[in-house]
């Protein structure tokens, strides 16, 4: 069973779901895969944009890749008060296991006022890894 991460800032609810991706994977290549869905709601009483994404991948051995990029696949999604948007994207690692965290760069629709809501630290462990929040 997936486990679930999520963090709330200033009423932007971010979830999180991880998956491994077997058929994605070659462990005797060096490359493990992973799917990630998230979810993005709104429980706060103004309308907000997300304009940009940092993310930090991390692998088993400490070494930490930072991505920076316009929106989310391709999307700057606005959110009314109560809206959620949600899609999936995937990270591949040169070990077994690792971890992600990051933000999601916003404004408030009505005011353009800037706030980072952060998205949640997740593990990324294959089957073979014990499951751990690192």
């Amino acid at each position: 069973m997936a486990l679930r991460y999520s963090a709330t800032t200033r009423g932007v609810v971010v979830s999180v779901k991880p998956a491994y991706l077997p058929q994605q994977s070659d462990p005797d290549a060096g490359t493990w895969v992973w799917a990630y869905q998230v979810r993005i709601e709104n429980q706060g009483p103004e309308g907000v944009q997300l304009l940009r994404r940092t993310w930090r991948i991390t692998d088993a051995r400490g070494r930490t890749e930072v991505i920076e990029g316009a929106g989310v696949v391709g999307e700057q999604p606005r959110l009314a008060p109560g809206e959620a948007f949600e899609y999936t994207s995937g990270t591949p690692l040169g070990t077994a296991s690792g971890f992600m965290a990051g933000i999601y760069h916003m404004v408030v629709s009505a005011t353009g006022e800037a706030f980072d809501a952060s998205v949640p630290t997740f593990s990324l462990d294959s089957p073979s890894e014990a499951r751990s929040v690192h």
